[in-house]
């Protein structure tokens, strides 16, 4: 039987296919016709999760108290290491009992606090171009999303003066990420201090997403939205274990700030799920206590891909900037090429994958995001493939020795 009269809520027919699902199907057809792929599309780092958490993991999941359901707001433990790593790295003192919570992951408590405080026709402000969940969310939650187009020659930083007045007054949630995914733009501290100024001038909630705060190089030290004074009044911060610690699998994230917002996440979240399996919970404890030497090992991997890539790209013509923190490089197109086009020309001529900027909202079309997950081995051959296909960076062509 079919049951084609029965048609999606109009919050899912109204999201564009994700695109990472579409990528994926590509892969797959890819694959199929034989490509050797080098997948440089997902933020999803390479390598295994740290020896000492996969350890944590198996004695505590011999544990038989971490079998049933874990509580809503996480472990005390868990909760009381978040905030002891934020005053290790930040100075800044948080309540394990109601400013931390965990997370199945940093994307599933942006969207989800969107849906616990925003009611249709809400104005969100989001930058353009952005990591997906931060406009998704609004979008599913009924928001009507206002895009603030980043661009190059502000160093991809939201002009905050550039936000008309009736848009500010209206507004009641503000997402922003540095540094960022995709553009792995770094913003000063001058630039927080000015949108906490802002956000309690127009009454904003601001949302900060802080997944690459280790992911730094060249003795550059991300700003925690919680270090700058008011911050924690207005504002909560999202974090994840994915990226610094290989544990993009595991699904643990985490939110601090505001008691009264993350309360409200709470809520709506003790009507959806369980939380975060205890003895993930405990493995990512020891990911939080890890020694500083593990953190710079990562910190020295991704610096090394960053500058061959970039060396590589320069021979092709490309002139990238070197970005202080994040595991990506934000490409321009050939003039005139679309982010689609090129993206699926590249990987059409040469297996190698990357992620279309028109991906992250219009303000990232002309771009595309290289994800620096392999080691430079592969990173070289992706070079050599660019090469030998004639894939180069021209005024207004891109080249290509098929044509």
């Amino acid at each position: 039987m079919s049951l084609n009269w029965i048609s999606p809520a109009d919050r899912v027919r109204s999201l564009p296919p994700y695109v990472f699902a579409r990528l994926d199907e590509l892969k797959l057809r890819a694959r199929e016709q034989g490509l050797d792929l080098i997948d440089l599309g997902m933020g999803n780092p390479d390598g295994p999760t740290p020896q000492p958490v996969v350890d944590a993991a198996i004695t505590a999941l011999q544990n038989p108290a971490n079998h049933g359901y874990p509580p809503f707001e996480g472990t005390a433990s868990f909760r009381r290491t978040i905030t002891d790593w934020y005053h290790r790295r930040y100075g800044v003192e948080l309540d394990p009992e109601g400013e931390a919570l965990p997370l199945l992951g940093s994307k599933e408590g942006l969207t989800h606090l969107a849906l616990a405080y925003v009611n249709p026709g809400d104005v969100v402000l989001v930058p353009s171009p952005a990591y997906p969940a931060h406009f998704r969310g609004p979008v599913i939650a009924g928001a009507k999303v206002h895009s603030l187009i980043l661009k190059p020659e502000n160093d991809w930083i939201i002009d905050l003066a550039a936000i008309p007045e009736a848009v500010a007054q209206a507004a009641k949630i503000l997402y922003f990420n540095y540094p960022s995914n995709p553009t792995a733009a770094t913003a000063p501290r001058e630039f927080f201090q000015e949108i906490v100024a802002f956000a309690r001038h127009y009454e904003i909630l601001l949302v900060h997403d802080l997944c690459y705060a280790e992911l730094a190089f060249d003795g550059y030290q991300p700003t925690s939205l919680l270090e700058i004074p008011g911050g924690k009044e207005i504002g909560v911060e999202f974090h994840t274990m994915s990226k610094t610690y290989n544990m993009a699998g595991w699904r643990v994230g985490f939110v601090v700030g505001n008691r009264h917002i993350i309360q409200g996440l709470r809520t709506l979240k003790t009507n959806l799920d369980y939380g975060i399996f205890a003895a993930l919970q405990t493995a990512a404890e020891t990911g939080l206590q890890l020694p500083d030497v593990y953190l710079h090992e990562v910190q020295a991997r991704y610096r090394t891909r960053r500058d061959f890539l970039i060396q590589g790209l320069a021979e092709l013509g490309w002139s990238v900037p070197k970005p202080h923190a994040t595991m990506y490089l934000w490409v321009p197109c050939p003039p005139g090429v679309g982010s689609t086009d090129f993206a699926l020309s590249v990987l059409q001529q040469t297996g190698v994958v990357v992620t279309p900027g028109n991906a992250f909202g219009s303000g990232g079309e002309g771009y595309v995001r290289i994800s620096l997950i392999a080691d430079c081995d592969r990173l070289g051959e992706a070079l050599q493939r660019f090469k030998r296909a004639g894939i180069c960076y021209q005024p207004n062509v891109l080249v290509s020795q098929s044509e």
